[in-house]
């Protein structure tokens, strides 16, 4: 880990957001009492610096599954298939909130990833908006700190230049991520991301580089390559099952999901009343229509 990236991370992620992002956070985080380690906000609502109409990202982070919750069932979910995801309000705002456990957290940023949900993201702008204690917000530092240096070193090896503009890393490594997930965006989505703040990624990705480069060293085209159609077939699976168990967590999950598709790919999609009181099988009955269409990739 360079000392230069920690220090670009660390200062992004104490940068200052609106109060009431502040206030959620602190929110979210007395649902789960003391188990409770830290909140990070991200996403579209963090780039674009809106709040109001839209829904707001956070991940949460605790030190176990089990302290975490009530009940078993949703524990062992989460520890099964991270993370669980669920529908909050508060003051006016709307949200969702992932949560991983520490130790997920800093194996998901890692070449260790099981898959590129985590690491993607936080490879991204993102805000540590609450946190338990000193250890907890170091931790935070550390885990994030990985995102952008697993992108690279998985990027690097597929790349034709052996000496790539680090925005060029950003803009393929995004490619390949969105080819590991189902996504509702249209094509072009990473370069958009790159386009909001380029100075930041271009800092980002330099002093990225030189871990980055270590990390891949002896890595080659090939086997990178099959690596990321591992990590593509992989992602595609997950996706769907992240969606189904949301099903049983996310209030008001389908009417969301719809949102969202419509939103990112400009299409018209609408719930019947059945599909509205049946997430389940409205994700179960759209899937194939909405792979069909490109609407979801």
């Amino acid at each position: 880990m360079t000392q230069p990236l920690r220090a670009l991370i660390a200062a992004e992620l104490a940068e200052p957001v609106d109060p009431r992002v502040a206030a959620m956070a602190a929110a979210i985080a007395a649902e789960h009492g003391e188990a409770s380690r830290a909140v990070l906000f991200y996403g579209s609502c963090l780039r674009q610096n809106e709040l109001e109409g839209l829904m707001l990202d956070f991940y949460l982070i605790v030190d176990s599954y089990e302290k975490a919750y009530e009940k078993g069932w949703l524990a062992k979910a989460n520890a099964l298939i991270p993370p669980n995801v669920f529908h909050f309000q508060h003051d006016g705002l709307v949200a969702k909130y992932a949560v991983l456990d520490e130790a997920d957290f800093a194996r998901e940023n890692s070449t260790d990833a099981r898959s590129v949900s985590v690491w993607a993201r936080f490879a991204q702008p993102v805000r540590l908006v609450w946190s338990a204690d000193e250890k907890a917000r170091e931790g935070v530092i550390n885990a994030v700190t990985q995102a952008p240096v697993t992108l690279f070193s998985l990027t690097l090896p597929v790349m034709a230049d052996p000496d790539p503009d680090p925005v060029a890393v950003w803009n393929r490594g995004f490619q390949l991520t969105y080819g590991a997930e189902l996504r509702a965006e249209r094509k072009g989505r990473g370069g958009s991301i790159i386009d909001s703040d380029p100075e930041r990624y271009a800092a980002v990705g330099a002093a990225a580089l030189d871990a980055a480069r270590a990390a891949a060293s002896g890595r080659s085209a090939a086997a990178a390559g099959r690596k990321w159609k591992r990590l593509q077939a992989k992602g595609k699976w997950l996706s769907v099952a992240r969606l189904a168990k949301a099903s049983a967590t996310f209030n008001g999950g389908a009417e969301y999901i719809v949102w969202k598709i419509n939103r990112h790919a400009g299409t018209q999609i609408e719930l019947s009343e059945f599909q509205k009181r049946h997430p389940l099988y409205a994700a179960i009955t759209l899937l194939p229509r909405l792979l069909r269409s490109g609407a979801v990739r």
